[in-house]
């Protein structure tokens, strides 16, 4: 049922898999439904097991949630929240797709409507995180990924 899904460098999380129409399905624990198993979708599962076991609270989380930017609609694919404000938006790619400066560039983009701390890029072999510098157009790279408690 997952051979066209490649293993990840994330742990390995306790996933519920279903087929429906002879297609992959997984159980999404947060938004309660079952969700077709896209290559997309096996990262998000594997980034939102990995930040649960790393103390982020389960109602902390706001997946695919949408908003305009210059006119178009836009969906951020993990959003944590602290304080009643962002604190880590996540951008999920699909493992074939390369993290690049054009992933950086699109997190960028949507967290200048949220104004998260932290911006997390991953397709779930390759994980880049970086704090955002307040008060500047900028941010610094960091080697871990922050602890809920960090943020």
């Amino acid at each position: 049922m997952l051979s066209h899904l490649i293993p990840l460098t994330l742990p390995e999380p306790p996933l519920k898999l279903a087929k429906k129409n002879n297609q992959p399905y997984v159980w999404d624990a947060l938004r309660k439904k079952y969700l077709l198993l896209t290559p997309e979708e096996w990262v998000r599962q594997h980034i939102v097991h990995y930040l649960i076991n790393l103390g982020y609270p389960q109602g902390s989380f706001a997946l695919e949630g949408g908003f305009r930017h210059n006119r178009l609609q836009k969906r951020t694919d993990v959003l944590i929240y602290k304080d009643s404000r962002p604190a880590l938006l996540v951008e999920c790619k699909a493992p074939q797709v390369t993290v690049s400066q054009a992933t950086l560039d699109q997190a960028s983009r949507y967290n200048l409507h949220y104004k998260a701390a932290y911006i997390l890029l991953s397709n779930g072999l390759t994980h880049i995180c970086a704090r955002i510098i307040p008060g500047k157009n900028a941010y610094s790279f960091i080697d871990e990924i922050p602890t809920y408690d960090q943020l």
